[in-house]
């Protein structure tokens, strides 16, 4: 990525003002009724270009996503709030209603993240071994912790496996890379849902009966929102967010003071991230049960929806495009590892006819976590983002374990 000192915008404050005129730049291109934007955006997501030209920015030194605090701020701040505003607005029984299937292709995902491990390996064993050689296998094993759970899970996985920083640093790149790419492919999907779906028989009726009973709901309680509306979501958006990081903080602190043995750690139990997402979906879904749902005709979920398409854009500056050249094996090693994990998926949503939406939710929930799981699946629909927390959580919970035996695999191929 660029050095911050050649980076030609430095200054937090103006990147957020780019970013700010791209989204408004894009939501405005995008509501045009016909013409060159119309066309252009019905072959590509106005999402996918809300993620893309930040990496666009990043990758020709315009802005340095790696230096910059916005990431973080989004992340910590507007994806809870953002989550907060969404669980406000759900309908708990109806996403209970959504069935087994969603579990089935996350899982599904875990074991493709582990499987792909394995097949990569071997695969560029026979295509360029100098890639896999020497202690690569180390290497993949915090990929498999990121892509499974989260960054706690990576960070142990380089201590399992001691993993060294040059080669921890590469395959970090691998990953940001790697799924981002993946990120982008699945916002491509999400509005071509519905040919995927009559391809695999899927039945949608509970994910369409969702979103139908959160439309008529809205509509019932549609109003013209006043200064008090605004600021009670304001209010109850950033409250329960400052409220979840208050709470947090102690809870790390009293996890990472047990004794090891107790391997707390392995659940991601001591991420300071986890329990900010954890509290902040819990009180949005508590909130959902009390008048404070009626803020959802005030336009609770389009305001947290706002918060997200800022945090996607932080997200897209993270990435360099450019950087894809620098060790284009290694680089061939992370497509052929998510190429096999996008298989092992679509072939088991056509076994068990299961819509596209629990193909990208179960893969990004493995992938890219708390953080854009909600992203994927608020493409889809902004009442269906809180199913992706749910699945990402369980990732945190799964991903040292399933990481250690991708580990064990790839250190036994490694001989």
């Amino acid at each position: 990525m660029p050095d911050a000192s050649t980076a030609l915008i430095t200054d937090d404050a103006v990147v957020l003002g780019l970013l700010a005129v791209t989204l408004g730049a894009v939501f405005w291109t995008a509501s045009r009724p016909g013409g060159f934007w119309k066309k252009f955006y019905n072959i590509v997501p106005a999402l996918l270009v809300c993620y893309l030209v930040p990496a666009l920015y990043n990758s020709f030194g315009l802005i340095d996503g790696a230096a910059s605090g916005l990431y973080p701020m989004a992340r910590d701040y507007l994806l809870p709030s953002a989550l907060v505003l969404f669980c406000v607005a759900m309908d708990i029984g109806a996403i209970l209603r959504l069935g087994p299937k969603a579990v089935i292709m996350f899982l599904t995902g875990t074991v493709g993240v582990v499987i792909g491990a394995w097949v990569s390996f071997w695969a560029m064993g026979l295509i360029h071994p100098e890639t896999v050689a020497g202690e690569t296998w180390r290497g993949m094993t915090t990929v498999a912790g990121s892509w499974i759970g989260g960054g706690a899970n990576q960070a142990a996985m380089k201590e399992v496996f001691e993993v060294e920083p040059t080669l921890f640093g590469q395959f970090i790149a691998i990953d940001v890379i790697v799924a981002n790419l993946w990120l982008a492919v699945l916002l491509f999907l999400a509005p071509r849902a519905d040919a995927f779906d009559r391809w695999v028989n899927a039945d949608t009726s509970a994910i369409e009966s969702l979103k139908q009973q959160i439309a008529s709901y809205q509509a019932e309680h549609a109003r013209i929102p006043s200064m008090a509306d605004f600021m009670l979501i304001f209010a109850i958006a950033l409250g329960i967010t400052g409220l979840s990081h208050f709470l947090a903080a102690p809870l790390v602190e009293w996890v990472r003071s047990l004794p090891l043995e107790w391997r707390l750690q392995d659940y991601s139990l001591d991420s300071r991230f986890f329990w900010i997402v954890v509290f902040a979906t819990t009180f949005g879904v508590l909130l959902s049960f009390s008048r404070a749902r009626q803020l959802e005709g005030a336009g609770a979920s389009t305001i947290g929806s706002v918060f997200l398409y800022v945090l996607i854009a932080t997200i897209g500056m993270q990435m360099d495009l450019k950087s894809l050249a620098d060790r284009p094996t290694l680089l061939a090693l992370g497509v052929i590892w998510i190429a096999v994990h996008a298989v092992l998926l679509i072939g088991v949503a056509k076994l068990i006819r299961a819509p596209l939406f629990f193909l990208a939710v179960g893969s990004q929930a493995n992938i890219g976590g708390a953080a854009s799981a909600p992203v994927v699946a608020s493409a889809f629909h902004p009442s269906l983002a809180p199913v992706g927390v749910l699945l990402a959580v369980v990732g945190y919970a799964l991903g040292t374990y399933f990481a250690y035996l991708t580990g064990i695999g790839l250190q036994f191929m490694a001989g």
